[in-house]
């Protein structure tokens, strides 16, 4: 079977979380001791994890784990589009296994696991010769093509990126992940990120188009000029979602987007984080629209394409930190939400049990 075939038939067999279960959810919330709606997005939030638990009131998350997806591209090289250069990646792939960066102090701060995965960093296959051989073992290729002028990556190699997240999923799944975080590590990730905004927005590039790791305003206009360009080269794509990828993804996000496939149809809840993850969102949800009710938005990203993208999927974020730091770390802090959902629904008391009046008459009626 082919990666094309693959990919249709997952979407196909993803189902929408149970509906009746997040139904007895809303109704116990409305039972609790509180007036009705007053915990605001925390009860809808709760909801949502109840019904993608399976179960009512749900547990908190055991076993959140947090995948960073490493990959450089191509275009930041050529069209200079950022403010770092290509090597940082291989070092914060080493950073992240040393368990020192922003993404580990934060995971261990919400008791989640992390992972790294190298899917295309711009760096010779030897940097990770000491390295656990699980960080390579699905590297597709040495960087992605310059998106502004020539293709990401090949048709097989945008196949093998995906079935690389599907595998990365099922890895997960499998060692009894019940929440998973997808993470970016990559130099021009935005750039292509934001090229694939701008076309599944829709919007025009300089709209998505933000200052990434702080560029100037010289930067700024290159990479805008990229992203108009990669637009171009990408816009009769728009229906064909690993074509799209070949040409103006890399194999990160198409492994992502394997990966979001994966878990919605696994029945497995995703917490998006900023604009990369959030672009392979937008595909993933073209190919299977019931995958979106899946996945939450952890944060907003101080990005623009990160705001089209959301509006486009309809997601709301559960935190505005002004963050762009990326490597998954406006998710995880999401995830002290989804645990405090879960354990006001589970534990607190039902009007009946506590003997609490819900009403002026009731209040009458037991006084009498």
């Amino acid at each position: 079977m082919s990666t094309g075939d693959a990919l249709v038939d997952i979407a196909a067999q993803i189902e929408s979380p149970d509906r009746q279960i997040a139904q007895s959810a809303a109704d116990r919330w409305d039972s609790l001791t509180k007036p009705q709606g007053a915990l605001g997005r925390l009860e809808a939030l709760g909801t949502w994890w109840a019904s993608v638990s399976g179960q009512c009131p749900p547990a908190p998350p055991a076993r959140p784990t947090l995948v960073i997806i490493a990959g450089d591209h191509g275009v930041a090289r050529t069209a200079r589009t950022s403010a770092y250069p290509p090597e940082v990646t291989a070092q914060m792939v080493r950073t992240f296994l040393s368990e020192r960066a922003a993404a580990n102090a934060l995971a261990r701060s919400v008791g989640a696991r992390v992972r790294v995965v190298d899917l295309g960093v711009d760096a010779d296959p030897a940097y990770a010769d000491d390295l656990a051989p699980d960080v390579t073992r699905y590297r597709v290729r040495r960087a992605s093509g310059s998106i502004d002028r020539e293709d990401a990556m090949t048709g097989a190699e945008a196949q093998q990126a995906f079935d690389a997240g599907v595998a990365i999923a099922d890895d997960e799944i499998d060692a009894g992940a019940d929440l998973i975080i997808i993470g970016d590590m990559g130099i021009g990730n935005t750039t292509s990120a934001s090229a694939i905004v701008g076309l599944l927005g829709p919007a025009d590039a300089i709209a998505v188009v933000g200052r990434g790791t702080g560029i100037d305003d010289e930067t700024w206009m290159r990479k805008c000029a990229a992203v108009r360009d990669a637009m171009r080269r990408g816009k009769e794509l728009k229906a064909s979602p690993l074509e799209l990828l070949a040409t103006i993804g890399g194999p990160d996000i198409a492994a992502m987007v394997g990966m979001l496939l994966r878990c919605a149809q696994r029945r497995t809840p995703v917490i998006l984080d900023g604009t990369v993850s959030t672009a392979a969102a937008l595909i993933a949800h073209r190919a299977a629209y019931r995958a979106r009710d899946w996945w939450q938005a952890g944060h907003r990203s101080t990005e623009p394409a990160h705001t089209t993208a959301l509006g486009r999927l309809d997601l709301t974020p559960l935190l505005e930190l002004d963050m762009r730091l990326g490597e998954g770390t406006g998710a995880l802090l999401a995830i002290p939400l989804i645990a405090a959902s879960a354990a006001a629904l589970g534990e607190m008391l039902t009007f009946e049990e506590a003997g609490v009046a819900t009403s002026g008459d009731q209040i009458a009626d037991n006084a009498t």
